[in-house]
């Protein structure tokens, strides 16, 4: 068994803004597990949110991967053969490939041999980045037909953003702050915000602010939804009685194997759960497909937001 590491450079349809930066187009890795004739594919997606992790670094560690002698009968022994080694980003890519593999080697698709029913997941929303109010006009008119859409907030004038965007579809809208509100504007923001349609929030305080999540959980007209401050299987523990639900990203999460854990972990301590994406290839988001029937809501919209998808 042997490990391919590939650049994958995405262009963009559109620049995309959210509280942390704005991207036109996005360097990820492609990864390769090529074992007899057959290959597994995986993606790793750098982001903005998260400096520590990019291409380069994810790429050189990839590179110290040895695999030579390795063999696993399910993609969790691999994961846990290279957890000690790998930050998330990079596990994740192997992981995703592992279980591509593993289901190429059954003839199935992953979410099958799991014994999972693919057409009772959720449908996707379809993101809006933050930008000028005409902007986030036209690419809703632009993206028309999509059932649900999640906006990203962090501006100046939140509430007249979503005032006018409602004007233009009366699809349902979840709101993304990507830790950009304070406690304060969370309680104001949120009648009008459900007034308007909106399911629940997305991470609106700073990563850390757990007493205030607190507070804010109980008093909040909307439902509010951990997206930054989940990454790992003990973060989901802190969460309950802080939020109603998670968002888990394979990416920050390591892959699909912890991905599982977590989920279970979450409908345990009665959270709602939500899967999401970074901006990437169909690669990683058809990994994150195979979870749908176990989520409550879905944001997998990462390859619609690029200018071509070379996957």
């Amino acid at each position: 068994m042997r490990l391919v590491v590939r650049d994958l450079f995405l262009p963009l349809r559109h620049p995309f803004t959210t509280a942390h930066g704005t991207l036109a187009a996005k360097h990820n890795l492609l990864v390769e597990l090529h074992d007899g004739g057959l290959v597994g594919y995986g993606e790793a997606a750098p982001s903005l949110a998260y400096p520590q992790f990019t291409a380069a670094t994810i790429a050189a560690e990839l590179q110290r991967v040895d695999l030579e002698g390795v063999r696993f009968d399910e993609p969790g022994e691999l994961w846990k053969l290279l957890a000690p080694q790998l930050g998330s980003f990079a596990l994740c890519a192997v992981d995703i490939a592992a279980h591509d593999l593993w289901g190429k080697r059954r003839g199935q698709s992953v979410w099958r041999a799991w014994g999972l029913d693919i057409t009772r997941g959720p449908v996707s929303n379809f993101t809006i980045g933050l930008d000028s109010l005409d902007v986030m006009v036209s690419k809703l008119r632009e993206a028309e037909g999509w059932p649900i859409y999640k906006i990203k907030l962090g501006g100046r004038d939140d509430l007249a953003v979503m005032r006018e965007l409602r004007r233009h579809t009366s699809a349902p809208f979840r709101v993304d702050a990507n830790t950009g509100w304070t406690v304060e504007q969370t309680l104001a923001f949120a009648p009008e915000l459900a007034a308007l349609g909106v399911e629940f929030i997305e991470q609106p305080l700073p990563v850390g602010a757990w007493a205030e999540m607190e507070w804010l959980h109980r008093e909040c007209a909307l439902p509010i939804i951990a997206d930054e401050s989940v990454q790992s299987l003990a973060d989901v523990e802190r969460c309950a009685g802080c939020f109603s639900g998670i968002n888990i990203k394979l990416t920050k999460a390591g892959g699909l194997t912890p991905a599982r854990r977590m989920i279970t972990r979450a409908r345990e301590l009665g959270l709602r759960v939500m899967a999401g994406c970074m901006i990437e290839s169909s690669v990683a988001i058809s990994a994150l497909a195979q979870l749908l029937p176990l989520l409550d809501a879905v944001d997998m919209d990462g390859a619609a937001l690029l200018a071509s998808d070379p996957t």
